[in-house]
């Protein structure tokens, strides 16, 4: 792998690793509103909670350019699929923040409301709506920043292999 590769990848885990860790913060927050509530939780919120907290814990682990780390590629592509996968059911839940999901659940324990009598609509307003949408945002991010340290490492490790295949006279390994 040469330095320009390593550099790029240094930077692509280190743009997963802050990704994962606005979503694990916005959500835990959410998560002690809801504990102060005793309410119970989404389980698409805890989807994406826990594989929020995998990536933190794998992008700190990847993030340094050792050889296990470039060997490590599919871990990317599980990542990359499984954050997508955390934006489409929460993207499926709730796409705007003027929803019955938003009012009854998101917006009305972001914005503690269960301590107030007589909540309306009109009380509740956009309560936690930029933090609604910094979620679903920064799980895309971090998706397409596990894609693209993928797609890096795997086309650097093939065009490796494909060198050293060449030079041992045994053929190419790769595709392309």
């Amino acid at each position: 792998m040469g330095t320009g590769s390593k550099v790029i990848s240094v930077i692509l885990r280190l743009g997963a690793f802050c990704s994962s860790v606005i979503v694990v913060a916005c959500l835990s927050r959410f998560f002690y509103l809801l504990n102060l509530a005793n309410a119970h939780a989404n389980g698409r919120l805890i989807y994406a909670e826990v594989i929020s907290i995998l990536g933190v814990i794998c992008s700190l682990l990847l993030i340094v350019p050792m050889k296990y780390s470039f060997y490590a590629f599919p871990l990317d592509v599980v990542f990359f699929i499984c954050s997508i996968v955390a934006f489409a059911l929460l993207a499926n839940v709730n796409s705007s923040c003027s929803s019955a999901w938003y009012y009854g659940y998101w917006g009305f324990y972001w914005g503690r409301f269960w301590t107030v009598p007589n909540v309306t609509v009109a009380t509740i307003g956009t309560a936690g709506c930029r933090t609604w949408r910094a979620i679903l945002a920064f799980l895309f991010i971090g998706a397409m920043f596990w894609m693209l340290s993928a797609i890096l490492v795997s086309s650097a490790w093939c065009l490796t292999s494909v060198h050293y295949a060449d030079t041992m006279g045994t053929g190419s390994l790769c595709c392309y």
